[in-house]
């Protein structure tokens, strides 16, 4: 087993053996010496123990850290992405449709009471992005790296490292790391079938050590398999590639990876909440668990779903039912890194990377629910109608009641010759296609000047990304041409295109960092990061007016945000080797969101002269999070290894915002057509929580872990929201749920969707061969809506694996393991991910996946 010496980090883990989870805290080491000789040790007793004993090194570390190690990730569901791994972690909530975690339109993480576009991520420190649905500035983890590839996840749950590259790391940093080449040479391969015929198959050849210091490998994986309640295939290739040169002198790696996928997404629920003293409307009453989608059915999604003119049910209100949805994504990844040691105490790093993604999000649906957006481009006769005449949501050749200047069968007529001019079939299909090119440079100097540890850095990042909204016909015709699994652009000419948004975004941050350890207790760092963007973005084709929201042009121009200090101080305090205490304050902030395709940043508010408002006096969000805990590793009677952290945590969240929709009354999650919005400062948010985790082990036969976790996270503020969309922070709270005179009570209610409780247990058995491990998740109850008059109850999902090695030597193989991985073993049911949008009176819900079962086959040689 290769042992890569890094003279900057060390990872101090208390892992359980057997267990999901490691209590892992990545640290600056006081000398490259303590690095190497930590990191021999722990993979000398990983190694010896088949990566199943308690790896515990001397670092220190004035950050909350929790991390998850490869063989462990692997054992929740073989193939899982890095960021559904996490989920075992404390103060973490990661759900989403599909078992893998891969489903990226429906996925939600919450670290803290933060979202997942407020936290900060990295793959080998390259930045990935924030992870929004609409991609823009990166990509997720699962596609950046295979997950059998993928050599461990570290979750800094309060304040990332300084060194992270993020612009968006406002509440902690989620940093993927790959598995290096080994150093023989070998194949590994893994096959899982399971339920809703899933078919993965994993294949890995490494070249082992050649040449004087040079291993590579190379490794791919197929993936297919149904989603659960309706017959759309989630399939994918994938490709990972990766080579190091290691000498006296240094350490050179050079890392590609390639990425195809298809993902069908499921449609939300959407729920409505009568306003205190409301009664319910019959809308309410229609909530499915799930809704799934018609593909393949074309003619009975037709002919029993839709009516002639394209409309859906009237009785089904917002939850209609689409023909398919899915996310198209390709990705290329590569970087180049030299490690330069150029003494024995200078380390010089500089790396050079490259992604391009290009994709599709795609959604077919009646075009009755986006007649209001394709009647403007498609009738002839609109820009003639009176206002009162032209059809609205749901309602295509149906005259409106007000309308005078047409009769009953003029109207129909018009909606028929919509129908044909989409393709005759009643449907119309939208997409949201992307471009990401974005390239970067990192550099980071490691000094060691004794007692004292200097680094500095600075990474520097170009992207120019482009999104486009186009609208496709459905062709009677030829229904093979519009499926999941093409992308329209390549086989129909789109009928119109509504707008397209370019932008193009520089980055840069800057890091100084001294660790000064003032004797062999004390331990403290102190330093500061930077953080600027410049960000233009223009419209080369603007929505024709009355296709967005009332919409006369989207806005342009260029928004720089600079901090130049946002500082980070901690310590800890070793008693006697076993216990340390440990604090940390630190001040982050998130750049504007240069995502021209919907709401959430600057450029898609409803005029320009919004925008300029906001260029002018917005405020980027910014969070100063102070944190402190207790940490423990103890060994009893030589064989009861014990390891515990109870973590302290404050935030304070300042210039919360918020996109409000530019049409009131909008509904969460509906719709295809979208529109715009107004962004807003709307306030502070404060929180206060505590998590506590303990890993119990009694050599290695039984093991126990557990976290709780608690949080307070409440809106200082409350807002207001006016037929105008415009929205302002409020100093005053007026308490209750209604919504009175524009302002929204939002003011000492909880953040919908954090829970306040969680739990995580995973149990292990380890018996000769044999291995059984039990994962609990406790979810407590989330509020729904920003008032609080809505919530979605507290669920308790379990998940098991049962597996047994082939003894060595038994087979000419490495390693032969058979093992079966059942998810949501109660096949409870209940609300995974919930979108909360900014209404008050409604939320959107996704639907938790069934009881699933998957069989693996691995083996290595």
């Amino acid at each position: 087993m290769r042992v890569i010496r890094s003279a900057a980090v060390v990872v101090r883990c208390a892992m359980l053996a057997g267990t999901a989870l490691s209590l892992c805290v990545a640290a600056t080491a006081h000398a490259d010496e303590v690095a190497a000789e930590a990191a021999d040790a722990a993979a000398a007793e990983a190694e010896s123990a088949d990566a199943g004993s308690i790896i515990v090194t001397g670092a220190k570390t004035t950050r909350s850290a929790t991390a998850i190690q490869q063989a462990e990730i692997q054992k929740i569901l073989p193939g899982v992405s890095p960021l559904k791994a996490i989920q075992t972690l404390p103060g973490v909530l990661y759900v989403t449709a599909d078992p893998w975690g891969n489903n990226e339109q429906n996925a939600q993480i919450l670290i803290h009471g933060f979202a997942g576009n407020q936290l900060g991520y990295t793959m080998d420190g390259i930045p990935l992005g924030d992870q929004s649905y609409g991609n823009y500035n990166g990509l997720s983890p699962q596609r950046a790296v295979i997950s059998e590839n993928v050599a461990r996840v570290i979750v800094a749950t309060g304040a990332g490292d300084l060194a992270t590259l993020s612009n968006s790391n406002l509440g902690g940093t989620v940093e993927t790391f790959s598995a290096d080449p080994l150093s023989e040479m070998g194949i590994q391969a893994a096959q899982t079938v399971g339920s809703y015929s899933t078919s993965r198959t994993f294949v890995r050849i490494d070249t082992g050590e050649f040449g004087g210091g040079n291993s590579a490998y190379i490794s791919g994986v197929r993936q297919r398999a149904r989603a659960w309640d309706f017959n759309g295939i989630q399939k994918g290739w994938q490709a990972n590639a990766k080579f190091v040169h290691e000498s006296d002198a240094g350490k050179f790696t050079a890392y590609l990876d390639y990425n195809d996928m298809v993902q069908p997404n499921e449609d939300a629920t959407v729920f409505f909440v009568p306003s205190a003293g409301g009664t319910a409307t019959p809308v309410q009453l229609y909530t499915p668990y799930t809704k799934p989608f018609f593909y393949p059915d074309f003619n009975g999604y037709r002919t029993s779903y839709m009516t002639a003119l394209g409309n859906s049910p009237a009785a089904e209100g917002s939850n209609y039912r689409n023909y398919y949805s899915d996310a198209q994504r390709t990705d290329y990844l590569g970087y180049l890194r030299y490690e330069a040691r150029l003494s024995d105490k200078i380390t010089w790093t500089n790396t050079g990377y490259y992604h391009h993604n290009d994709g599709a999000g795609v959604v077919a649906g009646p075009v009755g629910q986006s007649i209001t957006t394709a009647q403007a481009y498609l009738d002839p006769a609109y820009a003639t109608l009176p206002t009162n005449c032209r059809f609205a949501a749901n309602a295509n050749g149906i005259r409106p009641a007000a309308c005078t200047a047409l009769t009953d069968a003029q109207a129909a007529a018009a909606g028929a010759a919509l129908v044909a001019a989409t393709g005759g079939s009643g449907m119309i299909t939208r997409t949201t296609e992307y471009r990401i090119d974005r390239g970067g440079l990192i550099t980071s100097l490691d000094l060691d000047l004794g007692a004292h540890r200097i680094e500095l850095g600075g990474w520097f990042e170009h992207n120019s990304t482009t999104q486009w909204r186009r609208w496709y016909a459905v062709p009677l015709a030829d229904p093979s041409l519009s499926t999941p699994y093409i992308r329209p652009g390549d086989v129909l000419q789109p009928l119109f295109t509504q707008y397209q948004g370019e932008a193009r975004i520089q980055q840069l941050q800057l890091h100084l960092q001294d660790t000064w350890k003032v004797n062999d207790r004390l331990l403290i760092q102190a330093g500061f990061k930077t953080s600027a963007q410049w960000a233009k973005g223009e419209f080369p084709v603007q929505p024709r007016v009355g296709s967005l929201g009332g919409t006369t042009a989207l806005p342009e121009g260029k928004i720089n945000t600079q901090n130049w200090f946002l500082p980070a101080f901690g310590a800890t305090y070793d008693f006697n080797g076993h216990e340390q205490v440990y604090f940390n304050v630190q001040k982050n902030l998130r750049q504007y969101q240069a995502y021209l395709a919907g709401g959430g940043g600057p450029w898609f508010t409803g005029s320009q002269a919004a925008f300029d408002a906001f260029a002018e006096q917005g405020k980027p969000e910014t969070s100063w999070t102070y944190e402190a805990g207790l940490r423990t590793s103890r060994t009893f009677a030589g064989e009861i290894g014990f390891q515990a952290q109870i973590n302290y945590y404050h935030v304070e969240f300042k210039n919360r915002l918020l996109a409000i929709p530019t049409n009131p009354g909008g509904i969460a999650g509906s719709g295809i057509t979208g529109g715009t919005s107004t962004l807003v400062n709307v306030g502070d948010v404060k929180t206060d929580g505590v998590d506590a985790a303990f890993t119990l082990r009694f050599g290695r036969t039984f093991s126990l872990y557990n976290a709780t976790s608690y949080n307070l996270s409440k809106y200082q503020n409350d807002y207001t929201s006016t037929a105008l969309g415009i929205g302002a922070a409020s100093d005053t709270c007026i308490g209750g749920f209604l919504v009175v005179g524009g302002i929204v009570p939002t003011c000492g209610k909880q953040l919908p969707g954090t829970p306040k409780w969680m739990n995580k247990t995973v149990a292990t058995l380890n018996v000769g061969p044999f291995e059984a491990q039990v994962i609990g998740d406790y979810v407590g109850r989330r509020f729904a809506t920003f008032t609080n008059d809505a919530s979605v109850k507290s669920y308790f999902l379990t998940s098991a694996r049962i597996a047994a090695k082939v003894p060595e030597g038994t087979l000419p193989l490495r390693k032969v393991e058979l093992a079966l991985n059942v998810t949501n073993l109660g096949d409870k049911k209940g609300v995974s991910t919930l979108s909360i949008g900014s209404a008050t009176n409604n939320y959107s819900a996704y639907p938790i996946p069934p009881r699933q079962w998957f069989l693996t086959l691995s083996a290595a040689y």
